[in-house]
């Protein structure tokens, strides 16, 4: 009885979780770009371009494997675009912290014609509240994430939080 009480509240805390970033991600976002959740690219990684749209401070902490930096702040999709294949079906993920960024930053791409962009449900913070690995400027596995402020920390649940 005990097991099956505590499946039923981790079950009902991940649900729940999951509603209250729905619900965050509407009140910022626009939808006008899909979602790729985290196990979906975790099966597919290799197959997509990674592009981070947090600023370059949060990226040296930790990113996702092979991603590219681009920024938010003073992200220029020309500059993006050259690091880019020409192939504009190739598959590209943007993520951020939670998804908030990352969102605004896939739409220029995708006004910018390319066709099959995505936008990382939940950000880093999901990635690593899943258990997915990040790296650290050097390329090791680190436990650290940087979570923009005190306040957006309470998104990430696993790892070791990092802000200024």
């Amino acid at each position: 009885m005990k097991k099956i009480l505590l499946l039923f509240i981790l079950i009902s805390s991940v649900s729940f979780g999951q509603k209250k970033l729905d619900k965050l991600l509407n009140k910022f976002n626009k939808n006008n770009v899909p979602y790729i959740s985290v196990d979906s690219l975790s099966s597919e990684k290799k197959k997509a371009i990674l592009l981070d749209a947090r600023e370059t401070k949060e990226y040296n902490v930790s990113h996702l494997k092979d991603a590219i930096c681009v920024g938010y702040d003073h992200f220029d999709v020309t500059q993006t675009i050259a690091k880019l294949p020409t192939d504009k079906n190739a598959k590209i993920v943007v993520y951020c912290s939670l998804g908030i960024r990352s969102e605004i930053v896939a739409d220029k791409l995708i006004k910018a014609g390319y066709t099959n962009v995505y936008n990382l449900y939940g950000g880093i913070f999901e990635w690593k509240n899943n258990n997915f690995q990040v790296m650290d400027t050097l390329g090791n596995t680190t436990e650290k994430v940087h979570t923009f402020n005190e306040d957006w920390s309470k998104w990430l649940t696993k790892g070791e939080k990092v802000y200024e």
